[in-house]
């Protein structure tokens, strides 16, 4: 169904794309197309086609750029969480009012809970599904009531090993709860989780955990402020560097220099995303390569994963396949939604290039399977779909596209 089609579906269709959101909210700040390019440093054309859904805005920095000159949340650019019929999108949803409660009710003083269950289960529930092949799916009911819990032995310890033990469990599930909020749309529960570790952190007062924490805030950081998340990263190296001694170290260390790297792509500084992506490469070689097992999936495979998502964001089209060639997928059968990045952000790459759009249908498909639920709440990923089904019609790769789109609640 094209932008410019008839009828109550056309409309339904432009609302659904982040270019017809653009287009209202330049309506609303009464500001033209030259005038927002302008604000924005893109070009009036490059504009144009994406307020028509003729190219999908999925680049972060021009997300921020656009955020910025409209004086808008990136949240009101992008869209909020679509909840559909489909229970793969929607069903994680369902878990956001108890987890909303246990990282807001909660105090290390004063838990929310009046009993818990014993340390060592709680810590082997988090261990159990920190391993989990589909992690981000099966957090959404245990995860509310772990926290309240540690919250419990963080108050009341049997003693100071108990106490510590608690707190490190703590900043895990302060983890999970970052990532599976972002990954869902909610950016303020996920930078809240991010605050909540670094309390625990300060605590704890060792570089590894601050490091976790660190690491946990900048990649919550407003879209905004990739600059400020540059230096971020940039300090919480230098302060952490120092401090290796083992692999979770290396481990936490490397997945700062990525969040440093991609931070200095989306601000357009080229040199220094190479040196922190070298950097990360050259730690990645220091440990075992099992995104599996180590903490943040740091390790050489993540970090050809992350290649193409700087490739992507730096505007790569076909040579992202070059670059996934480099990716040993086997590797990411333990961790489904990095697996799912990967082949969604090799096919973001595909879409833009037209000679290419049927592969990029194929490797979409391909993220879809692997984790539903990630995917289907996945803004970029909608995006790029949204797009492509006006490009991609009539042919086998349209009828998989009208699927897709249908599952993520797009008219098609």
């Amino acid at each position: 169904m094209s932008a410019g089609g008839s009828g109550g579906a056309g409309l339904m269709y432009d609302q659904a794309t982040i270019g017809a959101r653009l287009r209202m909210l330049r309506k609303w700040r009464k500001l033209s197309l030259v005038e927002l390019a302008d604000l924005a440093g893109m070009s009036k054309s490059y504009l144009s086609m994406a307020e028509r859904g003729e190219r999908a805005l999925d680049r972060r920095s021009y997300i921020a750029a656009l955020a910025d000159a409209l004086q808008v949340s990136e949240t009101e650019l992008v869209g909020g969480p679509h909840l559909t019929k489909d229970p793969a999108q929607s069903a994680p949803h369902a878990m956001i009012p108890q987890l909303r409660a246990a990282l807001i009710a909660n105090t290390l003083t004063a838990p929310l809970a009046d009993r818990a269950r014993p340390l060592p289960e709680l810590l082997a529930e988090m261990d159990r599904l920190d391993h989990s092949k589909y992690k981000f799916r099966e957090v959404g009911r245990p995860l509310p009531a772990i926290i309240d819990e540690l919250h419990v032995h963080a108050a009341a310890p049997a003693g100071e090993a108990e106490h510590r033990l608690a707190l490190e469990g703590l900043i895990e599930a302060f983890q999970m709860a970052t990532f599976t909020t972002k990954d869902l749309g909610y950016g303020d529960l996920s930078h809240i989780a991010a605050m909540r570790a670094g309390e625990v952190a300060a605590i704890l007062g060792d570089p590894v955990n601050r490091g976790k924490a660190d690491s946990l805030r900048i990649h919550t950081m407003p879209a905004t402020t990739w600059r400020v998340r540059l230096t971020a990263a940039e300090q919480a190296v230098d302060r952490l560097q120092p401090h290796v001694r083992d692999d979770t170290g290396v481990h936490v260390l490397g997945m700062l220099t990525l969040a440093a790297s991609m931070a200095a792509t989306v601000a357009a500084d080229a040199s220094r995303a190479r040196h922190w992506l070298d950097h990360a490469a050259e730690l990645a070689g220091r440990t075992a390569d099992a995104p599996g097992a180590n903490w943040g999936a740091f390790s050489t495979t993540n970090v050809n994963v992350w290649r193409i998502s700087l490739a992507v964001e730096q505007g790569e089209s076909g040579g992202v396949l070059e670059l996934a060639r480099r990716v040993e997928e086997h590797r990411l059968a333990e961790r489904s939604g990095r697996h799912t990045a990967f082949l969604t952000d090799v096919g973001r790459g595909l879409a833009r290039d037209p000679r290419a759009r049927e592969r990029a249908v194929e490797w979409l498909h391909r993220a879809e399977n692997v984790a539903p639920h990630k995917f289907r709440n996945d803004a970029k990923a909608r995006e790029t779909v949204g797009v492509l089904l006006q490009q991609v019609r009539s042919t086998a790769a349209g009828r998989v596209l009208r699927g897709m789109a249908a599952r993520m609640g797009l008219p098609h």
